[in-house]
């Protein structure tokens, strides 16, 4: 009875076997199988080309920073107006601007004594408050235009800039720059001396800026970037048209007729040096 307990499940495999559906029947399973496993496969092939094709068309758009020469340009740009001195604790501004809209005294403190004349300044002139020497350094980035030696400004430098800006140093002792030569923010340009122009500042150095052949006045553009110069254009024209030329004092002599002062100095007080200037030279 046992016997026939053991050998009966192997002749059921055994009659198993033998049927003539049973091969076939495993073969179908294992080709569907297979074949699910290969379209599997191909699904997951086909998603990598769908990345790569995204990193292909973001890589179209960004432009990576090779190295940091490349990113200067953009720094320059976002340079702020400085001043031309290195302690600006120590830096004191003697001689400003002659601006008609400005205070009557900012006015007066534009004005310079030359030859017995008085004549509106087109920048700044800035001493130290120790009345010695100092170092002068570029406001901005740029390449020297200029070197020259004046009779009445001293020794006087110009450096040229982006957007048709120059800035002027003049009233130099000692010149550390060549015509051609590029300064970065900062570089030293000379030393502050003094000249016969502004002799009643002592040692100083005069500062200008330009844009497109318009003085600006420097005090409203430090620590402001350079784009910022076009905005008040129109004012630095006016005064640009009835101010003194400060390169050439000598040219314009003392005249007895009064007629060297501007209509809207007319309108000052009896105070006014430029009138009291004049009466002399009529009594004369």
């Amino acid at each position: 009875m046992s016997e026939e307990f053991k050998g009966g499940p192997k002749n059921k495999w055994s009659r198993i076997y033998r049927k003539k559906w049973f091969f076939p029947a495993v073969y179908l399973t294992i080709a569907a199988i297979l074949l699910s496993v290969v379209v599997w496969y191909q699904n997951l092939d086909n998603q990598i080309p769908d990345a790569t094709d995204d990193q292909d068309f973001l890589s179209e758009d960004y432009v990576p920073v090779i190295n940091e020469e490349d990113a200067e340009p953009v720094m320059e740009q976002q340079e702020l107006i400085q001043m031309p001195v290195v302690d600006l604790d120590q830096a004191e501004i003697v001689t400003k601007f002659f601006d008609y809209n400005a205070e009557q005294v900012d006015r007066e403190n534009a004005l310079v004594l030359y030859n017995n004349r008085f004549y509106q300044s087109t920048g700044v002139d800035i001493a130290s408050a120790s009345a010695e020497t100092f170092e002068v350094i570029a406001a901005l980035s740029g390449t020297v235009e200029e070197v020259k030696e004046d009779p009445l400004l001293g020794n006087v430098v110009v450096l040229a800039h982006e957007d048709d800006v120059k800035t002027y140093y003049a009233s130099l002792d000692e010149v550390n720059v060549s015509a051609g030569s590029k300064l970065k923010q900062g570089d030293t340009v000379g030393t502050a001396g003094k000249n016969l122009f502004g002799k009643d500042n002592g040692i100083h150095v005069h500062f200008e800026i330009r844009k497109d052949g318009k003085e600006m006045n420097p005090e409203s553009y430090f620590d402001q970037p350079v784009s910022s110069l076009g905005s008040d254009s129109e004012d630095a024209e006016e005064n640009s048209e009835v101010s003194e030329e400060i390169n050439s004092p000598d040219e314009a002599e003392p005249e007895a007729d009064g007629e060297d002062t501007p209509e809207d100095d007319s309108e000052e007080t009896e105070e006014d040096p430029t009138e009291d200037t004049d009466e002399e030279e009529d009594n004369a």
